[in-house]
């Protein structure tokens, strides 16, 4: 491990995964192991505030996926590297670690444990499995692959899926922002047709947590609800007045109770 981060409670580090990338993260607190994955556009600092909440009772593990933050972004991309990426921080987070994904990256962990990656639990915020959505996706991707990634950036921030009001204009992103625009089209491989994948699903053996906002649209209801029924072992909980930019003292002691609670059954089986 590189150290990357002298910050007081926070410890930076690299991983490589297997194809060669360097993936960076960071590390806070002391306790069973839990990785945060991000959707669309996240990355590791965006976890921070989340991650100081949880590491009051987990050591918590938020990453860049490849292409963001210091992390490495080697070609050609495919869903199979995200998720030997994951599994990589998991193993440096500690055996058994469990998952939280917001939005792509809940899809992203699903897909992971289906392929294998051993998880103590999963907890996913809104994967966006739907049909309502598949048009903007569509629209996203052509944009992408016509090589207009700010266009494409600009059409996904205008998503009411990513929160609730107006969504600010590419030239109005905070410095960076924009570079980041290019692995949108990870999150559209991730989320393949963007219909509910069953059978992958049907794989996931471990405990499942999914959650949603109550003042989300319709069809995230519908999806997470269709989604916990897909899953062997999954609830489900709605968070009142949450949208899908969700508050992260709202959430961090919904997931504290399901990963405790879930460790506990564990210990007495």
């Amino acid at each position: 491990m590189d150290e990357v981060s002298n910050t007081p409670g926070r410890v930076g580090g690299r991983v490589m995964s297997r194809d060669g990338t360097p993936i960076t993260y960071e590390r806070y607190g002391e306790g069973p192991p839990l990785v945060l994955v991000s959707g669309a556009l996240g990355t590791a600092a965006g976890g921070r505030a989340l991650g100081g909440l949880l590491a009051r009772r987990f050591s918590v593990v938020a990453y860049d996926r490849r292409g963001r933050g210091g992390s490495g972004d080697t070609g050609p991309y495919a869903v199979e590297r995200e998720i030997e990426d994951l599994a990589a921080v998991a193993g440096e987070a500690g055996a058994g670690a469990a998952l939280y994904g917001e939005g792509t990256g809940g899809a992203l962990a699903l897909a992971a444990v289906a392929a294998g990656l051993e998880a103590g639990a999963v907890a996913a915020y809104e994967p966006p499995y739907s049909a309502e959505a598949a048009e903007r996706r569509r629209q996203v991707g052509v944009l992408l692959g016509e090589g207009r990634p700010l266009a494409a950036l600009d059409l996904y921030l205008a998503d009411p899926t990513v929160a609730s009001g107006p969504r600010p204009r590419v030239t109005e992103l905070r410095p960076g922002g924009a570079e980041l625009a290019h692995t949108l089209a990870y999150d559209l491989a991730v989320l393949g047709d963007g219909m509910l994948p069953e059978r992958l699903l049907a794989r996931v053996h471990a405990r499942v947590l999914v959650v949603d906002g109550g003042a989300s649209p319709a069809w995230t209801r519908r999806a997470a609800l269709a989604l916990t029924a897909a899953l062997p072992r999954a609830r489900h909980r709605t968070l009142t007045g949450q949208t899908h930019e969700v508050a992260p003292h709202v959430l961090a002691p919904v997931l504290e109770e399901f990963l405790t609670e879930d460790r506990e059954s564990a210990e007495a089986a």
